[in-house]
């Protein structure tokens, strides 16, 4: 299964980066293939200035030795080996008006002492973070999520979209990182679902991607924008920052198990700005936006 989920990750990257450099129009992936001491590695590929895209990265990894103490406490288990690869994107557009996204799909796997398979899952999702709300955006994204969920199981959508809006929470702002997707984690075999049956539920949510995101990005591209828009925007994605620093477990993970720096911080955006107690204007399009944030809509 891990060499079956690697090989789909390869593939996938190939394919969202050639459908992401069609719509910027410019800028070209830059790729970097690392090694991790311990034992694997990756291939990094990150776009910066383009036309459509300011910054962002669509990776994959494949690493593997014996977990780090601190992972042990965090999954409370003892002295086991791993393996874990996946593929985690995140795209930061320049116009305001085009929301970021972040997607990842990820396969685990850990083993004792003996070599012998002691736990494996699935885990994943996609979700949009936009800037000024599109009604028609948030409801394609999501439809194109419970597209893909239905085909699998006819209660993963909210299921899964419900753990999206627990997940992306920034608790210390007491609001949402975004407007949601998805967001699946342990998944594990079962009576009911096997690990194949997982496997065929995971790509079909990473091969959706596209159909997800581009339409949108398409929409909004060319629209014109202000520079208290961009304002905006900056300070957004200041919240963003915080959630991926201070609450993302990948994060954690790969800062824990002595992940390649540039890549884990690629999701960071180029410019940022925090304010001192900022509040938007009462009745403006941004007002619109975070009291969404703060109470998350079910967008089917």
């Amino acid at each position: 299964m891990k060499n079956k989920f690697y090989a789909y990750i390869q593939n996938l990257q190939d394919t969202i980066v050639a459908g992401l450099e069609k719509v910027d129009g410019h800028a070209k992936f830059k790729e970097d293939i690392w090694e991790r001491p311990e034992g694997g590695g990756g291939r990094t590929r990150v776009i910066e200035n383009g036309n459509v895209f300011e910054k962002g990265g669509v990776n994959i990894s494949g690493v593997h030795g014996p977990l780090p103490k601190a992972m042990q406490a965090y999954f409370n288990v003892g002295d086991v080996d791993f393996f874990a690869c996946g593929l985690s994107l995140v795209l930061h557009p320049k116009n305001p008006k085009v929301p970021t996204v972040h997607a990842n799909w990820r396969y685990f796997e850990m083993y004792d002492k003996q070599g012998n398979t002691v736990n494996q899952w699935f885990g994943g999702g996609q979700d949009l973070t936009p800037y000024y709300l599109f009604e028609e955006d948030a409801k394609h994204f999501h439809q194109t999520c419970k597209n893909a969920c239905d085909k699998h199981n006819p209660e993963f959508y909210s299921k899964f979209k419900k753990q999206c809006d627990e997940y992306f929470w920034n608790a210390h702002r007491n609001e949402a990182r975004g407007i949601g997707g998805l967001f699946f984690d342990h998944c594990t075999a079962s009576e009911d679902f096997t690990l194949e049956n997982w496997y065929d539920f995971v790509t079909e949510v990473g091969n959706s991607f596209l159909e997800a995101y581009v339409p949108i990005v398409e929409k909004r591209k060319e629209l014109a924008f202000t520079p208290e828009n961009r304002n905006w925007q900056e300070i957004r994605r200041g919240r963003y920052v915080e959630f991926n620093l201070v609450h993302d477990k990948g994060t954690l993970f790969g800062l824990k198990t002595n992940g390649r720096i540039e890549s884990i911080l690629m999701s960071l955006p180029p410019h940022v700005q925090w304010v001192y107690d900022h509040h938007p204007e009462a009745g403006s399009e941004e007002e619109k936006l975070i009291d969404v944030l703060e109470n998350p809509v079910d967008w089917i």
